[in-house]
């Protein structure tokens, strides 16, 4: 294993941009997979969802002049990152095996002590701004520069708070760079959990990795291309992305034991993770394929005592040794209540027999569960077909996935769980 910090390039224009049919179909299959959640018709013929689902109204004067942010999180804690590349000698990368060990690039969040020095940390490098942009369809309408200004509440270098952690290993969506769940782990940061948001290599429209010397290597969305070619149609692309599900849960349980001793973290310019981090508490979490890699990782790794999905389709099952374990399904109302089309999420329901939740968001689209409706409301884009504002969409979330794991790795009750609230109506609890 080796580790290093990143070499972040903020410079360079954009060069690669996936055909629309090929992220077109890689989306279809994993339930549109674009910023305001494009109908599979759309898809089916190559084109974009934003002229006919979304609007845009102007910025206010405030919000020009403030540029867009990350809500402030209410924990007692303040927040710090470092930024990890991870690589992982025993496994060969599965898109790209002439590249040879897999490799991670990881932000991780954990409490810090309040005040204090610290930069604050970037949300993303204006290079990977422009790839997801670009992949989103959504460059002509925003500048790489004003994603990658978005203000995030962690720093850089920050003082850790004393005492041991549980640990959430968070996985995004495919396509989706790490940074898309960066509100979520910033809130866990600062509720006592120390996250570990971790990138898998060629699964995303763009993440920038370290190279050798001062030199980075931008690698783009090869799995998109090797699931589109999958053979035997759809059947074909639901069983890459089950098999990208499992080498992501590989990935999970790599990045545990890189944080946790088992393989070395210590290069000098990070804290010491063995002792901020209590092993017996460790969780996983993460949005459509990340959530479906998180909830079989908790079946294959024993470590993992609670696993939430959100919003993503089981392509690949929850293991047997993962059925018993704690399990939150948080999903869109319109594509996962009981009576919808994704059948894995009844049928993974009645095979789970420890502690479980289905709920439900109503207005909600399948990536209310990301940074990117809290942001594109701030930027003045909505969605009619998810009304869900971004604050809700942003409050939700934390609120939920944090009282998930709350109750399953602190052992604090928390009664958000135990049914519908008045608090929260947009969410529907489901026993099918």
């Amino acid at each position: 294993m080796i580790i290093s910090s990143s070499r972040i390039s903020s410079s360079s224009r954009i060069s690669n941009r996936m055909g629309s049919r090929t992220r077109c179909r890689a989306a279809a299959a994993l339930v549109a997979l674009t910023f305001l959640a494009p109908t599979a018709a759309a898809c089916a013929d190559g084109s974009s969802s934003h002229s006919s689902h979304s609007s845009h109204r102007p910025a206010s004067a405030a919000e020009r002049e403030a540029g867009p942010s990350l809500p402030r999180p209410s924990g007692p804690h303040g927040v710090g990152r470092d930024t990890l590349h991870l690589v992982d000698a025993s496994r060969r990368d599965l898109w790209v095996p002439s590249a040879g060990a897999r490799e991670l690039m990881v932000s991780v969040f954990y409490p810090a002590q309040r005040g204090g020095a610290g930069a604050g940390a970037p949300y993303l490098s204006v290079k990977e701004s422009g790839l997801l942009l670009k992949g989103q369809k959504l460059d002509e309408r925003f500048d790489a520069e004003q994603v990658a200004s978005v203000r995030t509440n962690a720093r850089s270098a920050a003082r850790p708070a004393k005492g041991r952690h549980p640990l959430v290993v968070l996985s995004p969506g495919f396509t989706l760079h790490r940074a898309t769940l960066t509100g979520l782990a910033e809130e866990l940061a600062s509720q006592g959990y120390l996250v570990a948001l971790v990138d898998h290599a060629y699964e995303s429209f763009g993440t920038v990795f370290p190279g050798k010397g001062e030199s980075s290597r931008t690698l783009t969305c090869v799995a998109c291309e090797n699931v589109e070619k999958a053979p035997h149609g759809d059947a074909g692309e639901k069983k890459a992305l089950a098999e990208a599900a499992r080498n992501r849960a590989a990935d999970i349980s790599y990045v545990i034991d890189a944080l946790t001793g088992r393989s070395r973290t210590d290069d000098g310019r990070h804290p010491d993770y063995r002792a901020l981090i209590d092993p017996r508490r460790i969780g996983a979490a993460g949005h459509s394929l990340g959530g479906n890699a998180a909830t079989t990782a908790a079946g294959t790794d024993r470590r993992i005592r609670a696993a939430a999905n959100l919003d993503g389709t089981f392509f690949a099952p929850v293991p047997a040794a993962g059925t018993g374990r704690p399990v939150l399904m948080l999903g869109t109302r319109n594509g996962h209540s009981p009576r919808t089309d994704d059948v894995t999420w009844p049928r993974e329901w009645r095979r789970l027999h420890g502690w479980k939740r289905w709920l439900t968001v109503a207005g909600s689209g399948h990536l209310t569960f990301t940074d990117m409706p809290v942001l594109g409301g701030q930027l003045g884009m909505t969605d009619p077909s998810a009304p869900l504002s971004g604050k809700r969409s942003g409050e939700i979330t934390t609120e939920y996935v944090t009282a998930f794991f709350d109750q399953h790795l602190k052992a604090r009750h928390r009664s958000v769980l135990d049914g519908p609230s008045n608090a929260n109506p947009e969410v529907a609890f489901h026993s099918p």
